[in-house]
């Protein structure tokens, strides 16, 4: 067993938070260090922590519409890493799911991180994954994601693709005509070799 193996393993039976959250523990992500483009999220909603597929609702539907990607390429550990900020569900809150627990940045995101080597492009989706990849920059996640061009393309930042930004999606039309066309060519490029 090689030592990205084993700390996917540990990842992967990790219980350290587990009497926090209301499902037990259930680390739902997807790596593997040849993977070229990084999805930063937040944490996994009640339907992907039921089925443990990353992306595996609505939020994903909408993100795989964004990259212009297929499921298959989309589940492909080798091209694209799914890192959320939490890797299990928090729970339900007053106004949606709970922030991801802290227990998964400060245990395992630096370890995994240094695994992907070939990342060439990380998108950034929500204000905890925001706060963690663009620190101060990351002032109100409208601002951030209009500034897209001067991280570009190394880090992008992005909504979170849940129904529940459907608002912010309307009022930002300007994101779809301006930012996706990009992002689709800039994926299907890094993909492509």
């Amino acid at each position: 067993m090689t030592e990205f193996e084993s700390l996917l393993r540990d990842v992967r039976k990790c219980t350290i938070c587990e009497k926090y959250l209301p499902n037990g523990a259930r680390p739902v992500l997807q790596i593997n260090p040849g993977a070229r483009i990084l999805i930063a999220g937040q944490a996994p909603g009640i339907k992907v922590h039921n089925s443990g597929v990353p992306f595996d609702d609505a939020s994903g539907d909408r993100l795989r519409e964004w990259m212009g990607v297929t499921p298959e390429v989309f589940y492909d550990p080798h091209q694209i890493a799914i890192l959320p900020m939490g890797f299990c569900y928090p729970g339900k809150g007053k106004s949606g799911d709970l922030a991801p627990r802290p227990e998964c940045e400060t245990k395992w995101r630096k370890q995994l991180l240094d695994e992907l080597t070939n990342v060439e492009m990380v998108l950034v989706l929500g204000k905890y994954a925001q706060a963690y990849h663009f620190g101060s920059a990351s002032s109100s996640l409208t601002e951030l994601v209009k500034s897209w061009q001067d991280y570009w393309p190394h880090r992008v930042p992005l909504p979170h693709p849940s129904p529940r930004n459907n608002l912010w999606l309307r009022k930002n039309a300007w994101f779809e005509q301006e930012l996706l066309p990009p992002l689709r060519l800039k994926i299907s490029d890094i993909l492509a070799h």
